[in-house]
C-alpha cells in the first residue's frame, strides 16, 4: 500500500509564487516511489496549474459543493473539478467546520458528490484541545467518521482517504506525540462500519504540524499512512523533504 501525501496551500500565494512553487515540486519529483504526492491550491488556480503536473504530482481540490449544478451562486460541483483534471477532494476540513460552519450533513453531502464524480475523498476528522483536554477526542472523531461514511459503499471505500487532523496541533508546530493512538481508533472504527479488509487497506493520514524534522518519525508509526501537509507545503524543498520521509519510511518498512 502507497502512502500518500497531500499539500494543502490553504488561502496563500498569488498567481505567480502558486505557479513558481508547482514547478518547484513537479521538478523534484522525478519517480513515483512509495508515495502518491497531491497538492491542493487554492481553486482559482485548479485549471491553470493542471498543465504542469506530471505522472508523478496530482492536483486535489480544497472542497467543493455540496449540491450539484444549478442556482447555488460561487459554488462548483466535483463534476467541474474532475473535468478539469482534479484527481481528488477534501472533505470536512477543520478549518472548514470550524471558520465556515460546515456540519457533520454537509460533509457526508459533500462525500457523495466527491464519490459519485469519480473522485478520490479525503475525508478530514479531528478535534480541538477542549473536547481532547475532556477526554472526549475519540467519542468526536468516530462520529465524525460515522456521519462522513454513513452514505458510502464498501465498493466506494476504495476512492476513501482519512486525515486525522488534531486540530489544536495544526499551526502551533506541536505534534500529537500519541497520533497512532488515534490512527488506530479509527481503523477499528472502519472494521465496524465496513469490514477488516476495507479498515486494512484504507489509508489514514497525518495532519498536525507535519515537517520535515519530523516527518519520518511521524510515518513510521503504526497505521499511519502519509501526511496531510499545511505550512511546510508552501516550501517546495519542505514539501520534497517530506515526500522523501515518506518514502524512506515505507522502505524502512518492508
Amino acid at each position: 500500500m502507497r502512502n500518500i501525501v497531500t499539500g494543502n496551500w490553504k488561502c496563500n500565494k498569488l498567481w505567480d509564487e502558486a505557479d513558481k512553487l508547482m514547478v518547484e515540486v513537479v521538478e523534484g519529483m522525478q519517480s513515483a516511489g512509495h508515495t502518491e504526492v497531491m497538492v491542493a491550491p487554492p481553486s482559482p488556480y485548479l485549471a491553470a496549474l493542471r498543465p504542469r503536473c506530471n505522472e508523478f504530482v496530482a492536483l486535489s481540490s480544497q472542497q467543493c459543493s455540496a449540491s450539484g449544478e444549478g442556482a447555488h451562486t460561487g459554488e462548483y460541483t466535483a463534476s467541474m473539478l474532475k473535468s478539469i483534471g482534479v484527481k481528488s477532494v477534501l472533505i470536512g476540513h477543520s478549518e472548514r467546520r470550524e471558520s465556515f460552519g460546515e456540519t457533520n450533513a454537509a460533509v457526508a453531502a459533500k462525500m457523495k458528490q466527491t464519490l459519485d464524480a469519480g473522485l478520490m475523498a479525503i475525508l478530514c476528522c479531528g478535534e480541538n484541545l477542549d473536547e481532547r483536554d475532556a477526554g472526549r477526542h475519540f467519542e468526536k472523531v468516530l462520529a465524525q467518521l460515522s456521519h462522513a461514511l454513513s452514505d458510502v459503499s464498501s465498493e466506494e471505500m476504495d476512492r476513501v482517504v482519512v486525515a486525522y487532523e488534531p486540530i489544536w496541533a495544526i499551526g502551533t508546530g506541536r505534534t500529537a506525540s500519541a497520533e497512532q493512538e488515534m490512527h488506530a481508533a479509527i481503523r477499528q472504527h472502519l472494521t465496524a462500519l465496513f469490514n477488516q479488509s476495507i479498515a486494512d487497506s484504507t489509508r489514514i493520514l497525518y495532519g498536525g504540524s507535519c515537517k520535515p524534522s519530523n516527518a519520518l518519525e511521524i510515518f513510521m508509526q503504526p497505521d499511519v499512512n502519509g501526511g496531510l501537509i499545511g505550512g511546510a507545503a508552501l516550501n517546495a524543498t519542505d514539501f520534497l523533504a517530506i515526500v522523501k520521509a515518506s518514502n524512506e519510511a515505507i522502505s524502512k518498512a518492508q
